[in-house]
């Protein structure tokens, strides 16, 4: 049975019996340490220790069928958040085909204003009105939209269902992060970082779906090309926003996501938060030891740790995560204490600034060369006399499948001592920079192929790291803002990528050397984060 919550509440850690019989720590007890040990000002005193109980209730019951079957559906927002700027870059060619006049970087920055809109509405909201319907609606969202623009008469509108799809895209990483991380017991978090290998797979399907379809029905040239004749990208698009309506479906009608527990003690709900991890329990054949009163008796040792005073209901309100007390608080400060929540104390806003300059960073760079990846192959395959759409595209199929290992090595460098996530990050994010700078070197198609190859590979763990390691550094009453706002202010930095773009020769290495360069200056900043969650429990 669970141990009793100490009424001092000073420990750093809640303590269940092991159903697994995985003896860790003494007298077979699990011992659970998490991220902001020692910085304890940085979050809600009485969230805190709740979510050290939910902690040691989900490490209880273990890793089991309704983890991994969420670590599916969770997924599917993975694999959507790089298809559909991956499908962006690889039809923009066709498109600017067909447009005459149309300028593709024109159709980036739509994509990039949906993304950065969706990542703040998705994200923010989540915490709002909680983590279901945020994490139901965007797969939908994207496949109506990009259904819709498959039959697109102009560049105009085009642009317009690009921004309307990714508005559903952008959301789906600051929700489905958090979703994913709030039902893992602390011994598996570790899988959040191979989730990234969704991604992979994302890429690699939106270049399979595009290399025939672009390859056999679109024109060689802007010169006379009809939509007749220029059908490819319209068929990709199809193609994709229907299995986007699969995936959704998969999600909202066979798929049943309970409440976050942690977004529910969050608001103050905890007979329904019990009732969840009861039944996650139950799904997985297990039972659970966690009791309202577990969480009633952590509530009470904080909020009144000197006993029924004259103060104590006024220290309550100020700090208890009742119904009542969230709903003064709420009227007081509106949905502002989220925000706040990030920049608490000094090293928590240390944290959140430098997560935000390696997100911007990353996300000006990544744009900047991956949306125009089929531009710069196709241009430099011209110059090595191999350009043909056919060689393009297969070459694309190939940087996607080097993606996948990628994310595989990131979930098992995460966990090694002396790397940890804030070492992975900063190692695969400079190497990303090195691999595509060194790529300017080429003079073969099949050198400037190696240097892509090596570029898309530590992407991979670079991504599938980064991922990982900012849902982790936030409490997760304020995870869903924290996600949005590094979403956010990643998007605002995208959108620069096709301003820089719009002024830029993409003919020329000029774009590649800004891209590198960034990289590299991000993965220096990464090494400078103050937390390292390896071994520790995320809240």
């Amino acid at each position: 049975m669970p141990a009793s919550p100490n009424t001092a509440v000073d420990t750093k850690m809640e303590t269940f019996k092991d159903p697994a019989g995985e003896v860790e720590g003494p007298a077979g007890l699990i011992e659970i340490r998490d991220v902001f040990d020692g910085e304890e000002d940085a979050v809600d005193p009485v969230y805190h220790a709740k979510a050290r109980v939910l902690n040691a209730a989900f490490q209880e019951i273990g890793m089991g069928r309704y983890q991994w079957y969420l670590f599916f559906v969770t997924g599917f927002g993975w694999f959507a958040d790089n298809a559909w700027p991956t499908l962006t870059g690889l039809i923009i060619n066709p498109v600017v085909n067909e447009f005459a006049g149309f300028k593709s970087p024109f159709l980036v920055l739509a994509q990039s204003i949906g993304l950065m809109i969706g990542a703040l509405f998705w994200g923010v909201g989540s915490d709002i009105w909680g983590r279901r319907w945020s994490f139901n609606l965007t797969l939908f969202i994207t496949s109506i939209f990009a259904l819709a623009a498959g039959g697109a008469p102009n560049a105009i509108a085009l642009c317009a269902l690009n921004a309307a799809w990714n508005l559903g895209v952008g959301g789906n990483l600051p929700v489905d992060s958090a979703v994913f991380l709030e039902f893992v017991p602390a011994t598996h978090q570790w899988l959040l970082t191979v989730l990234s290998i969704w991604w992979a797979i994302g890429q690699l399907v939106a270049s399979l779906v595009a290399w025939p379809f672009i390859a056999n029905f679109s024109c060689a040239s802007a010169d006379d090309c009809p939509r007749a004749s220029n059908q490819g990208w319209r068929y990709v698009l199809w193609t994709s926003g229907a299995l986007m309506v699969v995936l959704f479906v998969l999600r909202f009608f066979v798929f049943h996501l309970y409440e976050s527990p942690s977004y529910l003690i969050g608001r103050g709900r905890d007979r329904e938060a019990v009732a969840v991890v009861r039944a996650v329990a139950e799904y997985n054949g297990r039972t659970s030891s966690l009791t309202l009163e577990m969480l009633q008796e952590v509530e009470q040792a904080v909020a009144h740790p000197h006993g029924d005073d004259k103060d104590s209901k006024a220290q309550s309100e100020n700090v208890s995560t009742s119904a009542k007390a969230a709903a003064m608080r709420k009227l007081r400060k509106i949905n502002i204490n989220h925000l706040r929540a990030l920049f608490a104390t000094k090293k928590m806003a240390y944290s959140t600034s430098l997560l935000l300059t390696v997100w911007a960073l990353i996300e000006l760079a990544f744009p900047l060369y991956n949306n125009f990846v089929t531009v710069f192959l196709q241009t430099r395959g011209a110059d090595f006399g191999d350009g043909s759409l056919n060689i393009t595209y297969r070459n694309q199929v190939i940087l996607s499948i080097m993606g996948i290992p990628g994310s595989l090595l990131a979930g098992w460098m995460v966990e090694q001592r002396g790397l940890g996530r804030r070492g992975t990050l900063a190692v695969s994010t400079a190497l990303t920079g090195v691999f595509l700078l060194a790529s300017t070197t080429a003079r073969t198609s099949n050198a400037l192929l190696a240097w892509n190859c090596g570029y898309t590979f530590t992407n991979n763990i670079m991504y599938g790291t980064l991922y990982a390691i900012s849902p982790e550094l936030f409490p997760a009453k304020d995870r869903g803002t924290g996600n949005a706002l590094l979403g956010a202010a990643s998007r605002v930095f995208s959108v620069m990528a096709p301003l820089i773009a719009l002024y830029t020769d993409l003919r020329t290495s000029v774009p590649i050397y800004v891209s590198g360069t960034l990289f590299i200056v991000a993965g220096l900043v990464a090494l400078l984060l103050p937390f390292e969650p390896r071994g520790r429990a995320s809240i």
